[in-house]
């Protein structure tokens, strides 16, 4: 009898311990999606090919593939637990996400949607989803890019959300999708710089408030971080050589990594970056998290062999017009940070 009360005891201590520990962590995911669009044809967006009577011939059946895809994704991303705040890049709109967080497994969560739509002629948009028992966003904000003329740019707009962490801290969360490469790498370079100055801005007004506040950046940058817009107008340094920057990213090291978070024509590269400020590396007390927490989510499932150029690939949506059922053409990038 008494060796039983104290088995019982040790599992008693050992669950709430447990419990405890599990509180501490907080996890923070990114994911380009690459075309999570519905089957309907919205009229105020370029979204034709993604109906069932577009090129890509976008059925019911697919979409539904697609939605079970991102959440088998999602539900393994963090290991045994679940991320808390998920920024989702390439989501045509807030009911594409709500189908993903209620009929899917990710229905036992209690995930709640940051999303409004976006200026970009396509559609997609960047958005953000929440651990409602985790998180409370207490504001949030989405910031255009504004052409010479004063109009707005026909882009993504960045987000801005910022919430207390389990009840205790407060986090700063921005999600990007800057615009991308595809009329040329020099001619779209100016503008992810004038995104990146931008971001800096909104950036820098936070930390002018408070300059130890816990600041994640996250986002696919259609650029490395030692490209111009990240290592210069970002000035985003290396968390393991510079002691005295105002923004770390720890997506550095996976440069020296033989995959990135895409490959193109047989090529490995980092779009997908986290960045944090020095808040979130320096304190001793409160959230934190160090380089070796920033991860690439190289889950098996995501890959196919590469028959063209050798090694793997990922294993896409569409492989150009042929569908392929897979899941997107970017792996998810994930930070783990600790309350102390």
């Amino acid at each position: 009898m008494r060796i039983s009360l104290l088995c019982l005891s040790l599992i008693f201590f050992f669950t709430i311990c447990n419990a405890q520990n599990a509180k501490d962590q907080f996890s923070v995911l990114f994911y380009n999606t690459e075309n999570f669009f519905d089957t309907r044809n919205d009229s105020l967006t370029a979204d034709d090919e993604f109906t069932p009577e577009g090129e890509r011939h976008w059925t019911t059946k697919r979409f539904d593939a697609k939605v079970l895809n991102l959440s088998k994704v999602i539900l393994n991303a963090d290991g045994w637990g679940m991320p808390d705040l998920i920024g989702l890049c390439e989501v045509e709109n807030k009911y594409v996400l709500e189908k993903l967080i209620t009929d899917s497994p990710l229905k036992t969560t209690p995930y709640k949607i940051i999303h409004k739509e976006s200026p970009d002629p396509r559609g997609i948009d960047v958005a953000l989803l929440y651990n409602s028992e985790a998180f409370y966003p207490l504001d949030y904000d989405y910031y255009p890019m504004i052409n010479e003329n004063g109009s707005i740019r026909r882009s993504r707009e960045i987000l801005h959300v910022f919430g207390i962490v389990n009840g205790g801290d407060s986090l700063h969360v921005f999600v990007n999708h800057w615009p991308s490469r595809y009329s040329g790498l020099l001619e779209t370079r100016p503008a992810r710089q004038q995104a990146a100055l931008l971001l800096l801005s909104k950036y820098n007004e936070i930390l002018e408030k408070d300059r130890d506040a816990n600041v994640i950046i996250v986002g696919d940058f259609n650029d490395q971080p030692n490209d111009e817009s990240i290592s210069k107008y970002m000035g985003a340094a290396d968390p393991s050589g510079s002691q005295n920057a105002s923004l770390y990213n720890l997506s550095l090291p996976w440069m020296k990594q033989e995959e990135g978070t895409l490959k193109y024509q047989g090529q490995w590269f980092v779009f997908d970056q986290i960045m944090v400020s020095p808040g979130l590396l320096d304190k001793s007390v409160g959230l934190q998290t160090n380089p070796e927490k920033a991860t690439v989510c190289k889950l098996p499932f995501l890959f196919e062999a590469d028959e063209k150029n050798g090694g793997r690939k990922l294993f896409r949506t569409y492989t150009g017009y042929r569908y392929n059922g897979g899941f997107s053409d970017h792996l998810p990038v994930m930070v783990e940070l600790q309350e102390n």
